[in-house]
């Protein structure tokens, strides 16, 4: 991992219990949906460690190009079920609490599609995508995955070393 600040390395006690909360969390609905919900946020945050991270994660766990790549236009891409709508627009409700409070439409079809013990596992999963989001932009993180290989600086930019 590069970082500007390694805060697994500065504070590894908060962040090894940061990390369970988050896989217990992640681990609490569908693979495939908690995917989506973290391209998501990740894609409102414009947080590329995790949009590296989570893309990589959905391909491994059988999402598709199609779905991964129109996930930014889900409103208009028919591929996504309405349990999935729901999550997404709740996502963005969440993710968007700064631009104001329009959340209400998002809710309503969040309770039509979730249970209420499924809606606050999901309203979890949303706040620890933004939290790891905020860490990742905060502290310039980047965690390579193995299905993205390192690019030097000099070819992503284009410049020599």
């Amino acid at each position: 991992m590069t970082a500007r600040l390694d805060p697994f390395a500065v504070a590894p006690a908060l962040m090894k219990k940061w990390m369970a909360v988050s896989l217990d969390v992640a681990g609490s609905l569908e693979p495939s949906l908690t995917e989506l919900v973290k391209i998501r946020s990740s894609q409102i945050n414009a947080c590329a460690n995790c949009l590296n991270m989570h893309t990589a994660e959905a391909r491994a766990k059988g999402e598709t190009e199609q779905r991964i790549y129109l996930l930014s236009a889900w409103r208009e891409a028919p591929c996504y079920t309405d349990r999935e709508r729901a999550a997404l627009a709740w996502t963005e409700a969440l993710s968007r609490l700064s631009e104001g409070h329009t959340h209400l439409a998002a809710r309503q079809a969040l309770e039509a599609a979730f249970s209420q013990e499924e809606q606050v596992k999901l309203t979890l999963m949303i706040n620890v995508i933004n939290g790891w989001n905020r860490l990742a932009v905060g502290f310039d993180m980047w965690i390579e995955t193995p299905a993205t290989p390192a690019t030097s600086a000099s070819q992503a930019t284009g410049v020599a070393a």
